[in-house]
């Protein structure tokens, strides 16, 4: 499901349009595993963008990797904090597929 900006998801859309249960939604948010806070409509209802929406997928995509939330938290901290750790992200990333490896040999 395409989201533009004047169209921003509900909670309940944007479970429906990622796969995850609202409560998942909202337990990423209070995790710290979303880049930007999500905006909230004037009733204060969550509006998901097509950039978090976007950025759910890939974590949803990290989390079936087995990707503990820790590492995914750190990650999007490295993602927040802008250009110039790419190799940092690279590396972490790295280290979590050659976990991966391990464990299916």
């Amino acid at each position: 499901m395409a989201v533009t900006d004047a169209r921003a998801l509900s909670i309940s859309e944007a479970a429906s349009a990622t796969g995850l249960t609202a409560h998942t939604l909202r337990y990423y948010e209070r995790a710290g595993l979303m880049l930007d806070p999500v905006d909230r409509a004037e009733s204060t209802h969550r509006r998901y963008s097509e950039r978090d929406i976007d950025w759910v997928v890939l974590l949803t995509r990290m989390r079936k990797t087995g990707m503990p939330i820790r590492l995914i938290r750190r990650y999007a901290e490295l993602v927040r904090a802008g250009d110039g750790n790419e190799e940092e992200r690279l590396a972490l990333l790295e280290e979590h597929r050659r976990g991966v490896l391990r464990q299916l040999e």
